[in-house]
């Protein structure tokens, strides 16, 4: 693949050419010529969008697609093509799956389905056999396949002694283990925050809580075992100031936010409408001013979609029976630009690479081209005509958002929206 890029504002701020307007030649995939005016005299293919601006390569650390055995929900295919249009050019797929991925063999499939795409898949397997909770899976063997880590997607571990024997266990091999924060006895049969929105709309609530106990509780276990902790998705300032404290005494942990929670407030309930029941639930201004402070500070070490296709029948029925769950890849840079400023919002899209294993490649003469190609300033009302996933269930539908994304140049491929 050669590729001429015309009039790039280059962000990358581990790049000698961060903050500049620059023309990039791309040949064989690899970055040869850095210059403000590049001529064309090999007749590559000329990139030259508006009000262009590139950067390192974006990364989800939370991603759900379908297959297998949920084709209907997502395919891999599909599914790729969606990061890629999204502006992502690695994501970590969770293992919530028909079969579950919890071996070898499971992770070899995710694996050859995504073989030589533009996007890097990086499989996650379950912690345990078929995420049931009860004992652990083949993680040794299902990381030497290349799993890069470990987790029952939001599903919590009751059983603490398992746990610890993960933690335990996954340090051997310098193994990831995640950890939803939800302590389930306590959460019972809630479906929201439990708020003063809960009571008026007579839905039974999930108490941060919840959340706080589970995190307090993987925190005492990791300062006992060592190891190597994640807590995806948090959602309360309690969580915050427990993770902040952890980081100071130098425990191995790290965490992530749902841009969703970010961004709304339980408030947006009061219709009922299912796009907004999601898993932790949306909380209060006050936890989302937390949060935003917690990825400011970097005691937040990533933000990801959390992108979890839901078919129709399970999505569009009663509240309290629909599915938890949004899509975000495709909302996910217009909807961080309306909290962050661009160069903040690249940075969080770029962050939480070498947690996963993945190199950093920033945008210089002799590396790879990694690169994500976007225009930061246009504004737009997100709508199914955005929609590139197989499910429709947008958390973001009819918000204003700012910022459309090109695509990606990866692995020696351009994939560009039309």
């Amino acid at each position: 693949m050669n590729i001429l890029i015309k009039s790039a504002k280059i962000i990358d701020s581990k790049s000698e050419f961060h903050n500049t307007t620059q023309d990039l030649l791309i040949e064989k995939g690899v970055i040869t010529k850095i210059s403000s005016n590049i001529k064309n005299t090999k007749n590559y293919k000329e990139i030259n969008l508006e009000n262009l601006h590139i950067s390192q390569g974006w990364f989800d650390s939370s991603v759900s697609f379908g297959e297998p055995g949920y084709e209907e929900r997502e395919t891999i295919e599909n599914g790729l093509k969606t990061a890629a249009l999204s502006g992502f050019t690695n994501i970590a797929v969770n293992a919530n799956t028909n079969p579950v991925i919890d071996s070898n063999s499971n992770v070899t499939f995710l694996n050859s389905k995504a073989n030589n795409n533009a996007v890097g898949l990086l499989p996650i397997g379950a912690l345990t056999v078929g995420s049931k909770g009860e004992d652990l899976a083949e993680l040794y063997d299902m990381s030497t396949a290349g799993a890069v880590a470990f987790y029952d997607y939001k599903k919590s571990i009751s059983n603490p002694n398992l746990m610890k024997i993960a933690l335990q266990y996954a340090s051997n091999f310098n193994g990831l283990v995640c950890s939803f924060p939800q302590e389930n006895k306590i959460s019972g049969n809630g479906v929201m925050n439990e708020n003063i929105t809960s009571t008026r709309l007579g839905l039974k609530g999930i108490p941060a809580l919840a959340e706080e106990l589970q995190v307090a509780r993987d925190l005492f276990l990791l300062e006992y075992t060592g190891g190597k902790l994640h807590i995806p998705t948090i959602s309360t300032a309690t969580s915050v100031a427990l993770i902040r404290e952890a980081k100071k005494k130098k425990l191995n942990v790290s965490c992530s936010v749902a841009i969703h929670n970010l961004y709304f407030t339980d408030a947006v309930l009061t219709d009922f409408d299912t796009n907004y029941k999601v898993l932790p639930p949306l909380r209060t201004q006050s936890d989302i001013n937390a949060l935003i402070e917690g990825v400011k500070d970097g005691t937040i070490d990533m933000v990801t979609t959390d992108h979890n296709p839901i078919d129709i029948e399970d999505k569009k029925i009663e509240f309290d029976h629909a599915d938890y769950g949004s899509i975000g890849l495709e909302s996910a840079f217009g909807a961080l630009q309306n909290i962050f400023t661009t160069k903040k919002t690249i940075d969080i899209l770029t962050k939480g690479k070498a947690r996963f294993g993945i190199e950093s490649s920033p945008i210089s003469i002799g590396n790879l081209a990694n690169i994500t190609l976007f225009n930061p300033d246009t504004k737009y009302i997100f709508s199914n005509n955005n929609i590139v996933s197989k499910s429709k269930n947008a958390i973001f539908i009819n918000e204003t958002l700012k910022g459309v994304v090109y695509g990606i140049i990866s692995n020696n491929q351009a994939v560009l929206k039309s």
